[in-house]
């Protein structure tokens, strides 16, 4: 029987991949597990990987040249979820091992997260109920209806338009900067980034990241913004120049902010952010839910499945250079 090892720290693995997947892969594969409740070093995987023909991957689990050069039996690393930003695709097209990536399930959960941000920034909703935790009695404050209000989402995606439904369904005015996302709903209208963090109530960053959007959320962006505006990041750390942001919030210049990813490890706000007390952090969990872990677990099951019944996978990144693939009988042509 094949053999797969998942990177998953024990503690992690029913979050993030889940007893059903783990049946399922126990169908058809001989499955070790990481052992630990931590992530494993690059040379502590590879030698617990040194027989698996598949690495199942957890979301932090890097890949640099080091893990495929250790690795001469491994024929795919696939990662269970869709950031493969710390995957070393060259390197791993070099040795020949086929490296996928699994779908966004988590449209519905992180947009949601957004709206129910929305909605605890302009009701001060968690401000009142620790207040309420203290033993205080907290001074009720004029709320803010998401209904007339307008959004402003940078990027345009997958959970973008998701959102965008669901915030027209409250009743927002909704507008979007995006200089590559073609917008065919003519209930959303696009605009310039400028006129958009100049007109938006909630600024909701959903842009990739990449060496062309580091730090796109600046003082400059910040400076531009409303000074009753609320920012929320549900998207990267790196998209947002945490000192600036800070220093938004510190001079008062926003109302306030919400952040379930930031610069901290495993995308997590930074300490200094999420202690603040005009923001809402929240431990990357956006896509923390059982629909959309399960998504992708069980996508990343069939994915291995299929290169076990010598089938290129939806989710192949470098499918022509994956030549190991061979053992399973998958041809030339289908790579």
């Amino acid at each position: 029987m094949n053999k797969v090892f998942v990177s998953h720290p024990r503690h992690m693995l029913d979050h993030y991949f889940g007893a059903r997947a783990s049946a399922e892969l126990a169908t058809f594969a001989d499955a070790a597990y990481n052992t630990e409740d931590r992530e494993l070093t690059t040379a502590e995987l590879a030698d617990a990987a040194r027989d698996a023909d598949v690495v199942i991957a957890y979301r932090q689990t890097p890949a640099p040249r080091a893990l495929f050069e250790a690795l001469p039996k491994l024929a795919a690393f696939v990662r269970c979820a869709v950031d493969i930003r710390t995957v070393d695709i060259d390197a791993a097209s070099e040795y020949g091992v086929l490296v996928t990536q699994a779908s966004a399930g988590f449209v519905p959960a992180v947009s949601e997260w957004v709206i129910g941000a929305m909605l605890d920034l302009a009701r001060a909703t968690t401000a009142y109920a620790s207040a309420y935790r203290r033993n205080e009695a907290p001074v009720p404050m004029m709320g803010r209806e998401l209904r007339g209000s307008t959004l402003g989402v940078i990027g345009y995606g997958q959970i973008a338009r998701y959102l965008c439904d669901l915030a027209l369904a409250f009743g927002m005015r909704v507008i979007v900067s995006d200089p590559h996302a073609r917008i065919d709903d003519l209930r959303v209208h696009r605009a310039s980034m400028d006129t958009l963090l100049a007109e938006a109530d909630f600024v909701v960053c959903l842009a990739p990241a990449n060496a062309q959007t580091a730090n796109l959320m600046n003082a400059r962006a910040f400076a531009a913004m409303k000074p009753d505006a609320y920012f929320i990041n549900a998207a990267r750390g790196e998209l947002v120049d945490d000192a600036a942001l800070l220093h938004a919030l510190d001079s008062g210049r926003l109302a306030g902010c919400a952040l379930d990813v930031g610069r901290a490890p495993d995308q997590m706000p930074s300490p200094a952010l999420a202690a603040h007390p005009r923001v809402i952090a929240t431990p990357h969990v956006g896509g923390l839910t059982p629909g959309a872990i399960e998504h992708q677990s069980m996508e990343t099951v069939a994915q291995t499945q299929a290169l076990f019944e010598g089938r290129i996978p939806a989710g192949a990144v470098n499918a022509a250079q994956a030549f190991r693939l061979t053992r399973f009988d998958v041809s030339a042509d289908a790579r």
